[in-house]
């Protein structure tokens, strides 16, 4: 981890493609997760999802981001390129400024994740198949202040 806390800033329609890189790279290099979407595809729902998101990204270029539902206090992404830098607490601790209550989820196969927001203070409260055509099992947790 580094010393410095890492620049949060909200994303600019001009991050979109960077943040579609970001999760679409995790996905290439993820075994038990299937591409089931191209880059481009991840890029239209991140702008489909723009305007009613608040979506923040760390680098330039854009190295993580995440994106929060403000409405349903719901983390619905949250991709780094690179582990153990600290991003994804500085995030976390973001999100959860001004809020009570937080939900977000993971998938059933990404251990280290869940042990990650364990740490952060959430809570399993559920496992569920996901909506198709995403097949990866998930694991919903809550974060309550």
């Amino acid at each position: 981890m580094t010393d410095a806390a890492p620049e949060i800033r909200r994303a600019e329609r001009a991050d979109i493609p960077a943040c579609a890189a970001v999760a679409s790279d995790w996905i290439l290099e993820t075994d038990w997760m299937p591409g089931l979407h191209s880059r481009e595809e991840l890029e239209g729902h991140i702008r489909d999802a723009f305007d009613t998101r608040e979506i923040w990204v760390i680098g330039a270029p854009v190295a993580a981001y995440m994106s929060v539902d403000p409405e349903a206090g719901h983390i619905g992404a949250l991709y780094c390129r690179t582990r153990g830098q600290g991003w994804g607490k500085a995030f976390l601790d973001r999100a959860k400024e001004g809020r009570d209550h937080l939900s977000l989820n993971t998938h059933a196969p990404n251990e280290a994740a869940q042990r990650f927001y364990a740490r952060e203070g959430f809570v399993e409260v559920g496992r569920r198949m996901p909506v198709p055509p995403e097949i990866v099992k998930e694991v919903r947790m809550e974060w309550r202040r």
